[in-house]
């Protein structure tokens, strides 16, 4: 039945697709990066892809605090938008970048002037951490660029330009992917840099987006930063952000870290078990696209219809996007056992680690289903309505009340085998869904959170 209401009512269907599919193109474009740096960097040496892989996770957790103000845009400004407020929109976007410039220059500082401290949480073999410190230092400009974008991008998302900003972001990571081939081989005059190639490609193409996005803001329908707004503070509405966007902050620094932990677990069981969970993380964020994609149409599509008064036809939308994130998931899993022969036969790694990245591309098929229906449904859905306290409540208990301990405990105490500890770090997902469900049938996120 809701098949059909999904077929049958264009309206919905329409406006689903319009929002998921340029937020899905700007989340694949991103991963994209990541499968950049880890094919080029693995074609050129197995310890430069690992290193690098791991040295990201950095800018990881930033990206957690960023997407947490992004949130914060999300929620509030696709209500405000349903409400037809662009005031308030703009006063929004201003609270937006403040908070981002001060996570900027914190993680900025961090990765300038102490690399290697911060490499030695994620590795303990000194190649590896000489080989990331030496990127995290040129890529730290970049985590200057990155926070202010991120703000553009997400306001217009919201304000019905949404397509723009997929283009802004594509095109970005475009000309990142070619100057990672220039500068990590050479060409022409320009020598090959190596894993410092990979650093300076994405310092390049992060001034060329932020320049881009300050562009387009000129444009009439855009909205346009007022520096004024920097100074400023409404404190009604600097309340209602952090109202909602603390429960997500919370819930992206559990999962960030916990994500990162999981990395760090990874990376110290050996260069081998590293270079494969870097390729199975490649291709879990790339596989992630389109469920984040559908997460943010429905954050915003929802959102729109609940701002504006409508909560039935919010509640309707969710039902639908509901089965929409199962259907996904289940792709997921034929994608992955499909893909396990091109990645075999692509990338060079040694025999042992190629045996940790099959095993670890099964269980990664099954591990999909869950983050696709808990990503849409929490991180959409309940989003939509300002409902986020129940992200921060199941990360408490599944991942590190649950994954993250069995994980811990069987890589430094029991020694158990490579498989055993990645399927340990994969078990909150799926066990999180009926969970997950039962507090979706509640219905608490069917909410107007305008004033």
């Amino acid at each position: 039945m809701l098949i059909t209401d999904i077929i049958r009512d264009r309206k919905f269907t329409g406006k689903l697709l319009a929002l998921t599919f340029p937020i899905t193109l700007q989340q694949l474009m991103l991963a994209l990066v990541a499968a950049a740096d880890a094919l080029m960097l693995g074609k050129l040496d197995q310890d430069a892809m690992a290193a690098v892989s791991l040295a990201t996770q950095i800018q990881f957790v930033q990206n957690m605090l960023l997407g947490a103000i992004c949130s914060g845009v999300a929620i509030l400004g696709a209500q405000y938008w349903g409400k037809n407020d662009r005031k308030v929109l703009g006063e929004i976007f201003g609270i937006s970048i403040r908070e981002s410039l001060i996570v900027s220059l914190v993680f900025f500082s961090g990765c300038y002037f102490f690399p290697e401290y911060l490499m030695r949480i994620f590795a303990s073999d000194p190649h590896l951490i000489a080989l990331g410190a030496g990127y995290l230092k040129v890529a730290s400009w970049s985590y200057l660029l990155t926070g202010i974008s991120q703000c553009y991008l997400a306001i217009m998302r919201v304000s019905e330009n949404a397509a723009m900003s997929a283009f802004i972001s594509s095109g970005a990571v475009v000309m990142n992917i070619v100057f990672n081939a220039v500068f990590i081989f050479g060409f022409a005059a320009i020598p090959a840099l190596g894993v410092i190639g990979a650093a300076v490609a994405t310092v390049i193409a992060r001034i060329i987006e932020l320049l881009w996005c300050i562009g387009i803001s000129f444009k009439p329908g855009c909205i346009r930063l007022d520096l004024r707004e920097l100074w400023h503070i409404n404190w009604l509405l600097e309340g209602d952000f952090w109202k909602y966007s603390l429960p997500i902050l919370g819930s992206f620094m559990l999962w960030g870290i916990g994500f990162t932990s999981y990395t760090a677990i990874m990376g110290h069981m050996g260069p081998d078990a590293a270079a494969a969970n870097a390729i199975a993380a490649v291709v879990r964020d790339l596989l992630c696209c389109m469920c984040n994609g559908v997460a943010g149409a429905a954050s915003i599509l929802i959102g729109n219809e609940l701002g504006a008064g409508h909560l039935e036809t919010g509640k309707r939308y969710g039902d639908r996007i509901t089965l929409i994130s199962f259907l996904i998931g289940l792709s997921t899993t034929v994608i992955i056992l499909a893909s396990i022969p091109l990645f075999t036969g692509f990338v060079k790694l040694t025999p042992l680690a190629g045996e940790y990245m099959t095993g670890m591309f099964i269980i990664l098929s099954v591990y999909m289903i869950g983050r696709c229906v808990c990503t849409v449904v929490i991180n959409g859905i309940f989003y939509s309505g300002g409902d986020a306290v129940f992200d921060v409540v199941s990360l408490v208990v599944c991942m590190w009340g649950i994954a993250l301990p069995c994980a811990f405990s069987g890589a430094f105490y029991f020694h158990w085998p490579v498989l055993v500890v990645y399927a340990c770090t994969c078990l909150d997902e799926v066990g999180k869904i009926p969970w997950v469900m039962i507090h979706y049938r509640r219905y608490k996120w069917v909410k107007n959170i305008t004033r």
